[in-house]
């Protein structure tokens, strides 16, 4: 019989925390060595055949790569590296892991000083006088936080901290390690027992109830012209092909949310983009003449309402049911008719078997789609092919969809640049396009990229940035070299926070014209500079070929503002 014990022999503590991660699937970890957590880094460079450590130059770079792993793949992204500067520095990831849904670990410390706690207090986050309190700021924005003080306890916490960043609606989840949490020696004859992981992790997903299923489909079976909104949380579910049978299948439309775009490819017969404040016309008057509306895997946010425009959404004409695994989610923003409180891999598939038998359905609805486009546009804007410089981001974007790959992944950074690759940028491929619509951070771009690129080295990765957010996480192109990530970081270059500038005014919103290729050649990565327009594409080629990490700056015009694609919806 296998033994269900984690070790059969006398192990230190911080290996068997690997140990743990190793059995539940996470392959790697990232972060910076610090207080109490330097035994775990002592202990990776003996488990470097079961997990990478990934060495990052700021914990916020750690932070987002974490949580790109963990809504990539499904398994906790986890961060490692000291209490004050995990929380301080990485709170960038966590937050947006918080708001986003992403399954995350913390591994991180008091950095406590036993025998002294009643000394002058130093970096120490036990809650004692004059000290910080590390469990009550990390509550503030995980879904849990354990603390383990001896051996045995630092084992078991991190199992149950994998456990609940993957139940339910999955998120960030701590461990607080003191000095003898890390310390010292597990065994068979611990006390209490250790088990092995796998129990602790199994898959929480509950199947839909068949009621439930049974009165939505009702529903769906008396709609005339129906829609679906997909949101990010289809992603977490990793429900991309049920979500594509789904809409096959029930004949409908699909819209999605703006943390939602990349879940449904935009070049399908059925995708009508991004809808809400920032969303495609056709998408938005898909919506507005829906009779029946199937929210996917999303809270429905302010800018997917258009600040609750019932022009766009409203219960009271429009007959709503809700796909949602969280049930603290369920008629959050909109009463819903009716709930499916499952999670969407497995709520998709039970409702798609009762329209598999009408092929009509989809044919009819690749008509509604086809109507919109042609009515109001669908991804062929003439300022795609505009030959004005400085070159407008539309050109950008245009460059981008005619050179990369079906299969690549774009990441975005936040602020106008983000607005305009949402509204712009045609997604094609499940998976194919990241940003930060939780929390919203400046500097995500990069470590998103860089994470994105080490779950899915096949695949062409981009960090899209303006000049400001590559100011905030370049130093991550020297992990890009060191730890050899090729990935492709487009700045939109045009010397200002454009957001801020078309906001408010020019005030405390410019910049300097800085050449950021020169800066990505400095550090070891290609650099190609780019102001005319004929030299776009030939960039992009040639960052693809390169097989390096690369920076492409392009002279970029300020003419086009967030503005021009804001919805009259949300006036």
């Amino acid at each position: 019989m296998t033994t269900k014990l984690l070790t059969e022999d006398r192990i230190r503590t911080s290996d068997a925390v690997l140990q743990v991660l190793a059995e539940a699937g996470i392959g790697m970890v990232f972060g910076i060595a610090g207080g109490h957590t330097g035994r775990l880094f002592m202990s990776l460079a003996n488990h470097q055949n079961q997990i990478r450590t990934v060495l990052v130059r700021h914990e916020s770079l750690a932070g987002v790569m974490a949580e790109v792993y963990g809504r990539l793949t499904g398994r906790p992204g986890v961060i490692i590296g000291q209490g004050p500067w995990v929380l301080g520095n990485g709170l960038l990831g966590t937050l947006e892991a918080h708001l986003s849904s992403s399954p995350m670990l913390l591994l991180t410390d008091f950095s406590d000083n036993p025998g002294f706690d009643l000394h002058g207090p130093y970096q120490a986050g036990t809650g004692g006088w004059g000290t910080w309190n590390a469990r009550q700021a990390f509550a503030a924005l995980t879904k849990e936080v354990f603390e383990a003080h001896q051996p045995e306890a630092g084992v078991q916490a991190t199992q149950f901290a994998i456990k609940h960043a993957l139940a339910g609606q999955p998120g960030p989840v701590a461990v607080l390690y003191a000095s003898g949490g890390l310390s010292g020696h597990v065994g068979p004859d611990s006390v209490p027992k250790l088990y092995r992981t796998t129990p602790y992790i199994t898959d929480q997903r509950l199947p839909a109830n068949p009621d439930e299923v049974l009165a939505a489909v009702q529903i769906l079976s008396t709609a005339k012209n129906p829609v679906i909104i997909a949101g990010n949380g289809v992603r977490i579910a990793q429900a991309f092909d049920e979500l594509r049978a789904f809409a096959e299948g029930f004949g409908a439309p699909v819209v999605t949310t703006a943390s939602g775009k990349g879940t449904y490819a935009e070049n399908h017969s059925l995708a009508l983009g991004v809808f809400g404040t920032f969303g495609t016309p056709g998408a938005n008057a898909a919506v507005a003449e829906a009779d029946v509306v199937v929210v996917v895997g999303s809270k429905l946010g302010i800018s997917d309402t258009a600040r609750a425009n019932p022009l766009l959404l409203d219960p009271g004409r429009q007959t709503f049911v809700q796909i949602d695994i969280e049930p603290r989610n369920a008629s959050w923003t909109f009463p819903a008719d009716q709930l499916v409180r499952a999670d969407a891999k497995r709520a998709l598939p039970e409702m798609t078997k009762a329209f598999a038998h009408d092929a009509t359905r989809r044919v009819s609805a690749e008509a509604r789609v086809r109507s919109y486009r042609e009515a109001h546009g669908f991804f062929n804007a003439p300022a795609y092919t505009s030959d004005e410089e400085p070159i407008l981001p539309q050109r950008v974007i245009g460059a981008l969809r005619n050179v990369l790959p079906d299969d690549a992944i774009v990441t975005c950074d936040a602020g106008e640049n983000r607005i305009l690759m949402t509204h712009f940028y045609q997604n094609r491929a499940a998976n194919g396009f990241l940003q930060a619509a939780g929390a919203g951070p400046m500097g995500f771009g990069i470590p998103a990229a860089l994470a994105a690129k080490l779950v899915h080295p096949e695949r062409a990765v981009v960090a899209i940035c303006g000049d400001g957010g590559f100011a905030m996480t370049m130093n991550g192109l020297m992990t890009a070299v060191e730890q050899n990530i090729p990935i492709i970081n487009v700045v939109f270059n045009n010397h200002a926070l454009g957001w801020v500038l078309h906001g408010g005014g020019p005030f405390a919103a410019e910049f300097q014209d800085f050449d950021h290729a020169e800066m990505a050649r400095a550090m070891r990565c290609h650099g190609i500079r780019v102001s005319k327009v004929s030299e776009l594409e030939p960039a992009i080629r040639e960052a693809i070929a390169c097989g390096k990490p690369c920076v492409i700056d392009v002279q970029t015009s300020l003419k086009v503002s967030f503005r021009d694609v804001t919805s009259p919806l949300a006036g």
